[in-house]
């Protein structure tokens, strides 16, 4: 039987003809796929999609969250057309299986979104540490500070500590001073959240940021 060509669609990098016999109808709905993000015949992260999917019969909801009752694959894919959206299932143990009409590409995008706050909100937080010397000069510590500024915007916590040697013990009070102005310097940006105190021959200090110190309050 001599079919005749009238027109043509692309899939993958090919350019296909789409015979216009009596059984067009059904050529159209397999080679459409292509046009809106299906696949001709695979599982898609996990997930059937359009002619992928392999029961004969499917229960449809629709775009708008309504139930569209059971029907033959062809009429879903069909429907899932009408609209330029993709039959997506997601319930395949059911019987039969559950089949939603969705934009696929738009519910992948927002499933990525959530899974990347969610990796956010479950970061670790880190503990930075900047040493200072006593005697460190204004230029050095206005680096160093800048440091601590940069890590507590991260939501990382500070450990900011004044290293004694030798008979720098003996001048403590440097180290107290130097912590103060930090605090001073950096201002309503960070939190205290442990006071200096002596470990040793260090004098050290914990900071965090304001805002992480409001989330942790509220948490509470």
């Amino acid at each position: 039987m001599v079919e005749h060509y009238l027109d043509t669609v692309g899939v993958g990098s090919s350019i296909l003809p789409v015979p216009t016999s009596v059984n067009s109808a059904f050529w159209r709905i397999v080679f459409w796929t292509k046009s809106i993000g299906g696949g001709l015949s695979k599982k898609v992260d996990g997930m059937r999609v359009n002619q992928g999917i392999r029961a004969r019969q499917v229960r449809v909801i629709s775009s708008d969250g309504e139930q569209a009752g059971i029907m033959n694959l062809t009429e879903a894919l069909a429907l899932a057309k009408s609209e330029s959206l993709d039959l997506v299932e997601i319930a395949p143990n059911s019987d039969p299986p559950v089949c939603k009409v969705m934009n696929y590409g738009k519910y992948k995008f927002q499933q990525s979104k959530k899974a990347k706050d969610a990796k956010q909100k479950q970061r670790q937080i880190q503990v930075k540490e900047i040493k200072l010397r006593p005697r460190i000069d204004d230029h050095d510590l206005e680096t160093k500070l800048r440091h601590v500024k940069k890590f507590v915007d991260n939501g990382d916590k500070v450990r900011v500590f004044v290293h004694f040697r030798g008979r720098e013990m003996a001048h403590r009070e440097l180290g107290l001073r130097l912590l103060e102005k930090t605090i001073e310097t950096l201002g309503e940006d960070v939190v205290v959240e442990k006071p200096p105190s002596m470990e040793g021959n260090q004098m050290s200090m914990f900071l965090i940021g304001k805002d992480f110190a409001a989330k942790q309050k509220a948490k509470k």
